[in-house]
């Protein structure tokens, strides 16, 4: 269904139909306009020789006319199934039509009382009611192959040919012209998962060279803007850090006094909240778009990860895949996983759990992270996605700003992948990421293959 509405079916279906109009337009005009007046010319033509041969008979001396009677096969009655007509079909349709046009139009200039029979059954001959003599008899007058059999079934067959020839030529056009499209809905794909696509060519036709240089002018504006938000981010966290480290470390160098002491604590804390913060914004503005991918053991990284939190008295469950080693952004992938593991222990703290497999066919895998708390609301498991969204935190950290699962979701879809939010059955959250196992040129291709 996806195809039938596609642009370029549409078009294949159009050219397919003003090809077929065309030829068969064309057959009409050659059929109407030319064969029918020929054919009748030719009748006129023969009746003026039948007419002529009609008195030579009439005339003919009685030794003559007994020549003639065996040359001509004279009889009386016309001969019994000598005007059986022929099943009509669509291999002689045409001279079906081109011998009753003659017949009709022999009729038309002969005598009332000269009959025209054409036999069909055996030998194509024209029996034709004259005069030998003074008595009517029915001649037959043989009807040579040639004169019947013009090579029509011969111009039908070539101009199907060549209205053939015109739909594969239209459709290697459209395919053509349709690549270019294709590239361009790829490139814009992959940008929108993150990546930064490589420019269009603008070799094409003009009108789409047009959207290419376009396409690639607004990504270039696009890739300056992050570049510039990357630099505006990054001034923004060295210009705030800087006044924060001279504040921890003055906050360090104090000696507060016993009622104070409290106060610094908080102070501290709320130190270690804003780096975090700042370094979240920073995350969100890069999303791992500049690193390259490495052949990496994602379980193996599962496995370290949860090893550090349980250090840190967090115990997660672990169901690892043996996924073999792929490529992927380490770092980024790391990071989607610590943003998850930290949102368990925050959000649900207990039935923490990590789980890793692949799907069927090996090209996808999956890591959850999962948690029995008290979870989310049906309503708010979207909601969740956008940035500065946050849910409410069980234990006594604040919370951070609501892009960890933004971040998740941008790293994902640079990976192939994709983020899923589900309750759990018997309570709690589950997240699932994930990433495509095949390399990046290779689903490249692939979103070529569709062209």
């Amino acid at each position: 269904m996806t195809l039938l509405r596609s642009l370029f079916a549409r078009n294949i279906a159009l050219l397919v139909v003003l090809v077929v109009v065309s030829q068969i337009s064309s057959l009409s005009v050659l059929i109407h306009f030319v064969q029918r007046p020929r054919i009748e010319r030719a009748a006129e033509t023969f009746a003026i020789y039948v007419q002529t041969l009609d008195d030579l008979l009439e005339t003919a001396t009685p030794d003559a006319q007994s020549r003639l009677a065996v040359r001509f096969e004279a009889s009386r009655q016309f001969p019994a199934g000598a005007a059986s007509e022929p099943k009509v079909t669509w291999r002689n349709f045409y001279r079906t039509y081109q011998r009753d046009v003659f017949i009709d139009t022999l009729r038309q200039h002969l005598p009332s009382n000269m009959q025209v029979q054409w036999q069909t059954a055996g030998e194509q001959r024209l029996w034709i009611r004259a005069h030998l003599g003074h008595e009517p008899y029915w001649i037959a007058l043989p009807v040579p192959e040639a004169a019947h059999n013009d090579g029509m079934l011969s111009a039908v067959a070539l101009s199907f040919a060549l209205a053939a020839l015109a739909i594969v030529t239209a459709y290697l056009i459209q395919r053509h012209i349709n690549r270019p499209l294709q590239e361009l809905a790829n490139a814009a794909n992959r940008l929108s998962s993150g990546e930064a696509p490589q420019a269009l060519r603008v070799d094409g036709p003009t009108e789409i060279a047009q959207v290419s240089v376009a396409f690639n002018q607004m990504v270039h504006a696009l890739q300056e803007a992050d570049a510039t938000r990357s630099l505006m981010l990054a001034g923004i966290s060295h210009d705030i850090r800087t006044p924060l480290t001279k504040l921890r470390l003055a906050v360090a160098m104090t000696s507060p006094s016993e009622e104070h002491a409290e106060l610094a604590i908080s102070t501290d804390h709320y130190l270690d909240q804003i780096d975090a913060i700042l370094q979240q914004f920073m995350d969100y503005a890069g999303s791992g778009a500049r690193e390259a991918a490495e052949i990496s053991d994602l379980d193996a990284l599962v496995n370290n990860l949860a090893a550090d939190f349980a250090g840190l008295g967090h115990v997660f469950e672990l169901t690892l895949g043996d996924l073999r080693p792929f490529a992927f952004r380490p770092i980024s992938v790391m990071r989607v996983l610590m943003n998850l593991m930290q949102n368990a222990v925050l959000y649900g703290r207990v039935g923490l759990s990590a789980r890793t497999w692949t799907d069927a066919a090996g090209h996808t895998a999956y890591v959850e992270i999962a948690d029995r708390g008290k979870g989310v609301n049906g309503g708010d498991l979207d909601a969740l996605r956008a940035p500065f969204k946050r849910g409410r935190s069980t234990g006594t950290h604040p919370g951070g700003t609501g892009l960890g699962l933004a971040i998740v979701e941008r790293i994902a879809k640079l990976h192939g992948g994709e983020l899923q939010l589900m309750q759990r059955e018997g309570g709690g959250f589950a997240a699932i990421v994930s990433l495509s196992m095949r390399p990046p040129n290779q689903r490249s291709l692939e979103e070529r293959g569709a062209v």
